[in-house]
């Protein structure tokens, strides 16, 4: 049941990121005079579709079918994309039949280069567009919850934090010379300047303020391991409880929230670590089940668990923000303009040798599985995640690649800088090599997916 609801959530996903990027192309082409010949959702040969002459039909249409000012709308076989087919444009269509006959008013070859530049640019510019609206929608409906707390309430053993000198109970004042004033921007700060620097934070630890500063050499792969603090107010919540294992002896039960082990208070980070440190040693267990407090002593097994499986309550202070329509968009803009940050910081750590290449990568089978689970989550999610990848896709388009609308952009930069085109065979070829470079990433992509699966 879970592969369907994943399938059917991608699908979603998978057809209106398409649909918006190429509507941008077709209704940008159609304002400019270019005819439209095509507009597909897949790649390859066509399953059904409708256009004004044939009507609603299945399977290919006739060789000699002249649509004229026409566009057939359709669906096409292979889910790994889509295009608008403009007339007089070399692309991954690789019809070049328009080549045989002189430039016709309505191609795009016909064009100024400032109506092709915006043709092409316009999905990446919807793309952008989706996600602003998602985000603004999203803020202005239910506004912004923050942890206005600077508190570290753990450090895990071993972590570059660790090593750095950080403590429980450190408050962190700024990171390189930016103040830090809520959890939430701090988690940010410290993703986005460890891809290219040390990190310099100024803490406040009892009565003194310190200095403690990262390396960059020394920071691991953050988009596999975690920086290692974790902010105060975060508790341990019993989310299920093993079949035969000393917590199911002593009634623990799922939403039980663990407050200490002996009277000592432990937090989502540190219990794990404590209960394992005692493997085979008695400790007295302490945790809330509504209002009732409950306590009673525990063996945890040689392994050092006592058979739970844990999530987190944040149990700190919390600050909502409401929002107008008006103060919801620039809240939204902002939004877009951090997702591209991190996409690409994630990109340059990718060049650098910082982030592994197979595990920062996604294709279809996890996308489908990021897309159930935000759907699970509720709506709100479920958009922010549409928004993300229509971010993402807008992002890979406008790289200057054979195939990509930024690719499209290159030639059109070219002939702009030298004032003569790049001849129509060089075009071809680099078209044609560029998307067979394309497919055979999407599927290495997709073994990736499977044996990550």
């Amino acid at each position: 049941m879970e592969i369907l609801s994943s399938i059917f959530y991608f699908v979603i996903i998978f057809g209106v990121l398409v649909l918006v990027h190429e509507f941008g192309h077709f209704i940008t082409a159609k304002l400019c005079k270019m005819r439209a010949e095509i507009f597909a959702i897949g790649m390859g040969n066509r399953l059904f579709g409708w256009n004004k002459k044939t009507k609603f039909s299945f399977g290919s249409l006739p060789s000699d079918l002249d649509l004229e000012d026409h566009t057939d709308y359709r669906v096409a076989m292979f889910p790994i994309g889509g295009y608008v087919k403009i007339a007089g444009m070399i692309d991954e269509s690789m019809d070049t039949d328009f080549l045989s006959h002189d430039p016709q008013p309505w191609e795009f070859r016909a064009r100024p280069k400032w109506q092709r530049a915006i043709v092409m640019s316009a999905g990446v510019i919807m793309n952008v567009i989706l996600a602003i609206c998602i985000f603004w929608g999203i803020i202005y409906f239910n506004g912004k919850t923050v942890r206005p707390i600077t508190e570290i309430g753990y450090v895990a053993t071993n972590s570059a934090a660790a090593h750095a000198g950080f403590q429980a109970g450190d408050k962190i004042v700024a990171i390189n010379n930016h103040a830090m004033k809520q959890w939430d921007e701090i988690e940010s700060l410290v993703y986005t300047e460890s891809a290219t620097k040390d990190l310099v934070f100024q803490i406040q630890r009892n009565d003194s303020v310190k200095l403690l500063t990262v390396r960059y050499a020394t920071l691991p792969d953050l988009t596999q391991e975690r920086f290692g603090i974790l902010s105060a107010g975060l508790i341990p919540v019993v989310q299920n409880v093993e079949n035969g294992k000393p917590a199911e002896t002593i009634g623990l039960q799922p939403s039980d929230t663990i407050l200490a082990v002996n009277r000592t208070p432990v937090s989502s980070g540190s219990l794990s670590e404590v209960v394992k440190a005692n493997a085979g040693k008695e400790i007295l267990l302490t945790w809330k089940r509504g209002n009732k407090k409950m306590e009673t002593k525990v063996t945890p097994t040689k392994e050092g668990r006592i058979g739970v499986s844990l999530s987190v309550a944040y149990l700190g202070p919390v600050l909502h923000e409401d929002y107008t329509i008006i103060e919801a968009l620039p809240a939204g803009i902002h939004e877009v303009v951090f997702a591209s940050k991190l996409f690409l910081t994630n990109i340059y750590q990718i060049i650098v040798g910082k982030a592994s290449f197979t595990n920062s990568i996604g294709g279809p089978v996890k996308i489908a599985q990021m897309a159930n689970q935000s759907a699970e989550s509720g709506i709100a999610p479920f958009l922010g995640f549409l928004a993300l990848l229509s971010i993402t896709l807008a992002l890979i388009n406008v790289l200057p690649f054979p195939a990509l609308d930024g690719g499209h952009l290159a030639f059109l930069a070219y002939e702009a800088i030298f004032k003569r085109e790049v001849p129509n065979k060089v075009r071809i070829v680099v078209q044609q090599v560029g998307f067979f470079i394309l497919l055979a990433f999407m599927a290495f992509v997709l073994y990736n997916d499977v044996i990550h699966f």
